[in-house]
């Protein structure tokens, strides 16, 4: 039997966190009311912030398989693995995009990898750890040597306003109480049968799941309504099942009570067959949807005879919310990341669910070495970074922009020169190589985007200046490069007569070929990229190049540069999106073109040396 390590975690966690005060603005007032339950369940659960995958419109910016696939994105982008590595994906959820086929299926699907096996768990809470504990017995057995598991729920389109407004009955307690407990987000697992090189890695030493529900009634469920046996399923057409609330998520709150007496009654159980030592728990990760709850999860243990000091309780429900089966990934993520753990650490998690009550544990001891940790991992940009106020077109290009920002960064994480930054291998010669393929399109930046400049119109002038700025900043860029080209030692004259490597000739004939149109303001998208990238990510670059290099501040600012500077131009980009005449035609156009250069400049870096 092999031993299994979980070596790396991320999450991904939809737009800006929303405050108890936005919640109704978002999810909506029912037929115009605000909700008298609101205020009673939030005292209650504690929750600050949470996430949700809708705008204030109900438009699903993602798909609950998009965010799953995205968690796995960032979970990739923090090694040097890709997906096919992998060989078995377990995805979980309450409720997936689509009632078939299965949700691991769909995550697969939005990654677009190479086959392989699958497994797909529904429930509650408890399917998040039902994935893990499947993934944890294909390496456990010898059968695979590398497994993701993943979680994602997307609650919030659950709970808009509109599905209740058309229901012959405003929706009940039982409702209410969940719409202002559940949010969206998702988590994702990488587990194998060796442990970090760097860093720590969180060895599994058991999992055990057990159901109740031969003995309970429904507690949480969707798809049945009231105490009638008829299902979504058996009424004469959907729509009638609709207004009826049998699609309603419900909870019956009466029950609840036995949910937190399983889960104690199932830790007592675990320590008297000796699985678990309360003396020797470091960190206790409990998932609980309320706060409530953990106050009466304490005093049962209390009564008990065990007492489990606060410092080593872990949850980060009030400031993630309740992401039911992704909440041990989200919350096990934070941890990890924290900077709290040591070597030799136990840790214990407790999930239970209220579905038709089941229980979850696992223990996990803390593996590696803090001295090791220092793998620079990529940096995770906000939604809030892209600012444009422009109504509800400006929302739309918003959401647009950073969905390409984020697409254009997992894949530029996953290039093998900018793994090896985060990765702390980069070498002299990689980033001399780097400064080299760098400044052949560099020079021709100015020269398209002056070309640019010459063929906007006199009804739409004033955004010339946009484009005559950044056209300055780039003749700019390329002497300082020369100059760090030269201060590391490389060959001037090599550097000046280099070629375009395959990716830059394909940016510059994109480019060039764009600027001659009339009127080509869609080019505020490759803008958007290229300003982006110094503004998001140069400066970070810079900074992990020059330690790992141990270079003086003249061999890198090229990028240091970067990092400030193009906060200020990125900002004129801002105003030239932000135009009186921009209208939904142009900015898709934008958006495109935003694409386009994207999946390009990643072209460039992948083709260093490729002439």
């Amino acid at each position: 039997m092999r031993p299994v390590y979980i070596t790396r975690l991320s999450k991904y966690l939809p737009n800006e966190p929303v405050t108890n005060d936005e919640m109704e603005q978002i999810l909506g007032m029912v037929n115009g009311k605000p909700s008298k339950a609101r205020s009673i369940v939030l005292r209650n659960n504690g929750i600050k912030t949470r996430y949700y995958a809708i705008d204030r419109n109900h438009n699903s910016l993602y798909s609950n398989a998009e965010m799953t696939a995205r968690a796995i994105q960032a979970l990739l982008s923090r090694t040097s693995q890709t997906m096919a590595d992998v060989q078995y994906l377990s995805a979980a959820t309450t409720q997936g995009d689509l009632p078939v086929p299965g949700f691991a299926n769909m995550v697969h699907s939005e990654l677009g990898s190479d086959p392989i096996e699958v497994a797909s768990f529904s429930g509650v809470c408890v399917s998040g750890m039902q994935a893990l504990k499947a993934a944890s017995q294909q390496i456990l057995s010898g059968e695979k040597s590398s497994a993701i598991s993943c979680a994602g729920e997307f609650a919030s389109r659950l709970f808009k306003s509109t599905r209740f407004e058309s229901q012959n009955h405003s929706p009940g307690f039982d409702t209410e109480f969940l719409r202002w407990m559940l949010s969206d987000g998702s988590g994702a697992m990488l587990l194998s049968d060796t442990p970090n090189p760097k860093g720590f890695s969180l060895q599994v030493e058991w999992i055990t799941i057990k159901s109740y529900s031969g003995s309970y009634p429904l507690c949480m469920y969707v798809g049945k309504n009231g105490e009638e046996g008829k299902t979504w399923l058996d009424y004469a057409d959907y729509q009638t099942a609709a207004i009826e609330g049998a699609i309603n998520l419900r909870q019956d709150v009466r029950l609840l009570d036995n949910m937190i007496k399983l889960g104690v009654d199932g830790f007592f159980e675990l320590i008297d067959q000796g699985q678990i030592n309360p003396k020797e728990i470091d960190w206790l990760v409990c998932h609980y949807s309320s706060e409530f709850f953990k106050g009466q999860i304490k005093d049962l243990l209390q009564k008990g005879g065990l007492e489990i000091p606060e410092e080593k309780w872990f949850s980060n429900l009030t400031t993630k919310g309740n992401t039911g089966a992704a909440s041990i990934y989200i919350m096990l993520e934070e941890l990890l990341y924290s900077g709290k753990l040591k070597h030799g650490d136990n840790i214990i998690c407790m999930v239970p669910e209220s579905g038709k009550f089941s229980t979850s544990f696992m223990s996990l001891k803390v593996v590696g070495s803090e001295e090791t940790n220092t793998v620079y991992e990529p940096r995770e940009v906000a939604a809030s970074e892209i600012r444009i106020e422009s109504g509800e077109l400006g929302e739309w290009m918003i959401r647009q922009l950073t969905r390409v920002w984020i697409d254009f960064e997992n894949q530029l994480n996953q290039v093998p020169v900018v793994r090896k930054i985060y990765d702390g291998k980069l070498t002299k010669s990689d980033y001399l190589l780097l400064l080299k393929d760098l400044r052949q399109q560099v020079i021709d930046g100015s020269q398209w985007i002056s070309r640019a400049a010459s063929n906007i119109s006199i009804d739409i002038f004033e955004l010339r200046s946009a484009f005559l700025t950044h056209a300055g900043t780039e003749h700019k860029d390329y002497q300082i490069l020369e100059k760090n080209y030269g201060k590391m030692g490389g060959d001037m004259d090599d550097l000046i007569n280099g070629q375009k490597n395959i990716g830059s000739e394909m940016l510059s004939a994109w480019m060039f070929h764009q600027a001659g149109k009339p009127n080509p303001v869609d080019l505020l998208g490759s803008m958007f990229i290229i300003e982006g990238l110094g503004n998001r990510m140069a400066g970070y670059w810079g900074e992990m190049i020059q330690k790992q290099l141990n270079l003086e501040d003249d061999q890198v600012d090229f990028f240091v540069y970067h990092g400030v500077a193009d906060v200020n131009h990125f900002k004129k980009l801002e105003q030239a999106l932000e135009h009186p005449l921009m209208n939904r035609e142009i900015a898709e156009r934008i958006v495109k073109t935003a694409r386009i250069t994207a999946a390009l400049y990643v072209k460039q870096l992948e083709e260093l040396g490729n002439y």
